[in-house]
């Protein structure tokens, strides 16, 4: 088995790799066998979701330097946390912990929904105008910084191994860029993959511009969490083709720059029209 020290020493290197081996699969897979067609420039959107990608990087390399890997291996070294105080076989507790950390993303993702304060941070995810690989990363930084925390806080909590630290960061990044990709699945390869993972087809209806659609669906890896508590809405109301992608509020184009998303939580949001309460 891979151990912390080879991941701690190479994480940047490892996670960029596949960061980037990712995007250009759902890239790629976009051009070719798309799901939608776009309604805005790609060009400008990416210019704007990317620069955040850069932006949110930069910070969480200041403030977090050591990341999430660095306090797994600090936890283990002081034994704090259930799974560091638990006698396992090294494979369950790296199961066990991803399993978990992902429950964590669901619970802090329908927080963000339902808490006011949160869901101003977090509404920048869904005004994008369109859904596809770049949206999986267009988070404002604040909600970076946050999730960051709630992060550190489940790892201390779990005493979650360094090695299940990386796969499960991996895997939510991973997972994030297809379930966001504007990608075509054939419906059977899409039912059988939404048994443990996930699928686009799933994702798209919580961007969806009605209410009741947006608030389903908070699974990022894991579709689970969404069976068990009654989240989980199969398809949207008006189909993939003719549903409307955002929160039906900073419709203008000139919103989409980088600037302007970030001044997003401290400007004012109409109230939804009736159809999007529907």
């Amino acid at each position: 088995m891979i151990d912390s020290a080879f991941i701690i020493h190479n994480e940047v290197f490892l996670r960029v790799t596949f960061f980037i081996s990712i995007f250009l699969l759902m890239a790629l897979w976009e051009i070719f066998f798309p799901r939608r067609d776009l309604m805005t420039s790609k060009l400008v959107r990416w210019y704007a979701n990317f620069s955040i990608v850069f932006l949110n990087n930069l910070l969480i390399r200041f403030l977090f330097p050591t990341a999430a890997i660095g306090i797994a291996i600090f936890c283990r070294q002081q034994g704090w946390g259930i799974l560091n105080n638990w006698s396992l076989p090294s494979w369950l507790a790296i199961i066990l912990a991803v399993i978990l950390l992902d429950f964590t993303i669901y619970l802090q993702h329908v927080m963000f929904h339902f808490l006011p304060l949160l869901w101003r941070l977090h509404r920048m995810h869904h005004t994008d105008l369109d859904f596809d690989v770049s949206t999986a990363a267009r988070f404002h930084p604040i909600e970076i910084i946050i999730s960051m925390l709630i992060k550190i806080s489940a790892i201390t909590l779990l005493g979650a191994p360094a090695v299940a630290v990386f796969i499960f960061e991996v895997l939510l990044n991973g997972s994030a860029m297809f379930n966001h990709s504007n990608i075509r699945l054939p419906r059977k390869v899409d039912r059988v993959l939404r048994c443990c993972l996930v699928t686009p087809d799933m994702h798209r209806v919580h961007h969806s511009v009605i209410f009741k659609e947006r608030n389903c669906n908070f699974g990022f890896n894991l579709p689970w969490w969404d069976w068990i508590f009654g989240t989980y809405r199969d398809q949207p109301r008006d189909g993939h083709q003719k549903m409307k992608i955002g929160t039906g509020t900073f419709l203008d184009v000139r919103e989409l720059h980088l600037h302007r998303l970030l001044m997003q939580p401290f400007l004012r949001q109409r109230k939804p029209q009736a159809n999007d309460e529907d």
